[in-house]
């Protein structure tokens, strides 16, 4: 279908030619799927970008070929690439909020696109439509006259989707298409991928760096690194017998492959290479943990290890690569911290627990969740005491945050008759010195505004935050400040949170300014703080364009803990990130926290390393508490249904690992209209009448571990 050969590709900068592509080669086949992997900045989305002809102006393509259906895109026609555009190529981008019009409706766009098509408007419509469904949209007919910002971000991904596919492309390329989301829906984009790919019969190419979903989705893999390919096989031989050492740690460093829990995770040392200032021999040399005299000089050959198996390295197929037994790398520690073993157990035992009536249970369930409420209204444990009876540094007793939505707004979203919604309803938790608690949950659950609730940000409507005993909401403007010096806040997007017009040095030195603390050698406390997080003195004048997504991380750590705060709230602190930068923050955050004595409140999606860095974590959906408890507990012992499916639904990567998920169906409902009684009940696979009717309150097992569930599973 497509065949690269020798691409060679190259940007004009100031500094001189960057080598963003150097002889790339890359087969695939018709109908199958290919994934390619890589750090960021190892050239996968310039190679999609130079396959759709859609690179900067500064872009020089030196040499080389790309053979689509014989013909050679690089010496098309502007007229024929848009011919090929969308009618033979499709391609599905990384943020779908961006790449949908939010202007035009979706029934707009996507009859728009079929305008090559010599048919009705209706037969236009009737098409779109079908797609929609096809994609999982419910209700397609009506939601045609919606837009993108009155669907989630999983249906938006879809409906993206659904228009690539629309034109009956040969080729779809897919560049990130589940980073940003929740792992539900991302085990739903993997899922209408393949039942798309396998109905319409095209091939993908899948950029990812989520191991996970590559193991899952991919036929073959290419790695590639410093804009070589470095290595490319069967995802078998990717996952199984890694033949470069690139690739055994980019597999290392993913937290889904190691045993147990951890808090020290596996990285790369040292930085990817500047394409600019090339050295000679081996791209992969300067971090390679094998590497020997031949390699800083001489570039290695590609060397076949297999039949579609080959690996650039002068090593290759001379050494032992891999263990050979699935664990990817030399002294891997195999794919054992994935969902409970007994998830499929917990499966069957919940469905069959919900098949009848539990009699005399059900009056002593009541009786102690009545004393549960009474207790605590978290059902967590001593509100005034941490985690093994240290003092709490937050507690959070039933806050509630609501915004009103004003008559227009209402009408223009389709949201039901509510004049308000609850985006915070009744959450309590605990935080003790130290300590380390996961929030998470799908997008829309609430954690973000928790966070803005405990810092300040929004007062909730009902509700004590207390910091280190001393209750906050309510609080004037000076206590407030005084306050806001012992809280420091990560934020989602390390570069969007910085602002572009000052340096470093000013960025650190802002806080600083902000507190009145000008008596300080804001120098030296610069200086601190960059060898705090592991930067040399030489970042101090850099503006934020000119730092790493992972350098930018540690700038925000840096200002978060600029002041000595007592507690940091990290929100997303991975996200967007290859494994082997995930390591490199978490372990500095685990490192800070041991050193300062910090507690942490991380918000992520990312279950796998919730698992590795957390001490305790909660399970928000809807604005509520649903399950929390030790983070080992609610991996091994999961009691909602809604957690055992987050659970269920973390892709592994192990392309051989047989996937037993509860499967959920449905959206989440709008805070709008929630459900009545359990408001999970329209999604969960154990529904009862019951459920229906009530809102469960917490139950909890030793005051530890609670959960709000009528029927919970495994009990």
């Amino acid at each position: 279908m497509l065949e690269v050969r020798g691409l060679n590709v190259e940007f004009a900068t100031a500094r001189g030619p960057l080598k963003a592509l150097r002889n790339v080669d890359l087969d695939i086949p018709a109908g199958s799927v290919v994934g390619v992997v890589g750090e960021s900045g190892s050239g996968k989305s310039t190679l999609a970008g130079a396959v759709m002809r859609l690179l900067a102006e500064n872009t020089r393509i030196r040499s080389g070929k790309i053979l689509f259906e014989g013909q050679d895109l690089l010496e098309a026609s502007a007229a024929a690439m848009r011919a090929i555009r969308g009618e033979r190529i499709s391609m599905v981008f990384q943020d779908p909020m961006t790449s949908l019009n939010p202007v035009l409706s979706i029934g707009t766009q996507m009859v728009d696109i079929q305008y090559r098509r010599s048919r009705s408007r209706e037969e236009k419509t009737a098409r779109a439509v079908e797609m929609l469904r096809r994609v999982g949209i419910p209700d397609a007919e009506r939601r045609m006259g919606h837009y993108p910002h009155q669907f989630s971000g999983g249906m938006r991904q879809r409906i993206a989707i659904a228009m690539a596919l629309e034109t009956e492309p040969a080729l779809l390329i897919a560049d990130e298409p589940t980073t940003a989301l929740d792992a539900t829906l991302e085990v739903q984009i993997i899922h209408r991928l393949k039942d798309l790919q396998r109905s319409e019969g095209c091939a993908i190419l899948f950029i990812s760096h989520h191991l996970g979903v590559i193991a899952e989705l991919c036929d073959h893999v290419i790695v590639m690194y410093g804009g070589e390919v470095v290595e490319r096989g069967t995802v078998r031989d990717i996952f199984h017998r890694p033949g470069h050492p690139y690739t055994e740690k980019l597999l290392e460093c993913d937290p889904a492959r190691i045993a147990g829990r951890s808090r020290a995770l596996p990285t790369i040392p040292g930085d990817v290479p500047d394409l600019v200032a090339l050295s000679k021999g081996c791209i992969f040399a300067p971090r390679c943990p094998r590497v020997v005299e031949v390699c800083g000089s001489l570039a290695p050959p590609e060397v076949r290890l297999a039949a579609g198996h080959w690996a650039r390295c002068h090593l290759a197929g001379r050494v032992e690569a891999g263990t050979g037994d699935g664990s990817g790398a030399r002294g891997g520690t195999g794919i054992e911290n994935r969902p409970p073993a007994s998830v499929g157990k917990m499966i069957e035992t919940g469905a069959r627990g919900r098949g009848r009536e539990r009699g005399s249970r059900s009056g002593k369930r009541d009786r102690g969740r009545r004393r549960s409420r009474r207790r605590s209204r978290g059902g967590n444990e001593d509100r005034t005491r941490g985690r093994g009876g240290v003092s709490a540094v937050l507690e959070v007793e039933d806050v509630r945050v609501r915004y009103r939505v004003k008559p227009a707004f209402r009408a223009l979203i389709g949201g039901g008759s509510e004049s308000f919604i609850d985006a915070v309803a009744g959450v309590s938790l605990t935080i003790g010195e130290a300590e380390t608690f996961g929030l998470v949950g799908e997008s829309g659950s609430g954690k973000t505004t928790l966070a803005r609730s405990i810092m300040g940000l929004l007062r909730p409507r009902e509700g004590s935050i207390r910091f280190q005993g001393r209750e906050v909401v309510g609080i004037g403007p000076r206590a407030l400040k005084a306050f806001r010096r012992e809280v420091g806040a990560m934020f989602q997007d390390p570069v969007g949170s910085l602002s572009p017009r000052l340096t470093v040095r000013s960025l650190l030195a802002e806080p600083f300014r902000i507190h009145g603390l000008r008596g300080r050698d804001l120098r030296s406390e610069v200086r601190r703080l960059l060898r705090m997080v592991g930067l040399n003195e030489d970042f101090a004048g850099r503006y934020p364009h000119q730092l790493s997504g992972g350098q930018a991380r540690r700038i925000g750590v840096a200002r978060a803990l600029a002041l000595g705060p007592k507690l940091v709230i990290a929100d997303e602190p991975t996200a967007g990130l290859d494994v082997s930068v995930q390591g490199e923050v978490l372990n500095l955050l685990g490192r800070l926290q041991q050193e300062l004595g910090i507690s942490i409140l991380a918000i992520s999606h990312n279950l796998n390393v919730v698992r590795h860095i957390t001490d305790r974590m909660g399970i928000m959906y809807l604005g509520r508490l649903v399950e929390q408890g030790p983070t080992e507990a609610i991996f091994d012992e999961p009691r909602h249904p809604y957690t055992l499916a987050l659970l269920s639904a973390n892709p592994q990567p192990d392309p051989d690992a047989v996937a037993d998920r509860l499967e959920l169906s449905g959206e989440i409902p709008s805070l709008m209209e929630r459900p009545a009684g359990c408001e999970f009940h329209p999604r969960c696979p154990f529904v009862r009448a019951r459920c229906r009717e009530s809102l469960p309150g917490f139950e909890d097992q030793g005051r530890v571990h609670a959960w709000r569930c009528f029927y919970p599973v495994g009990v």
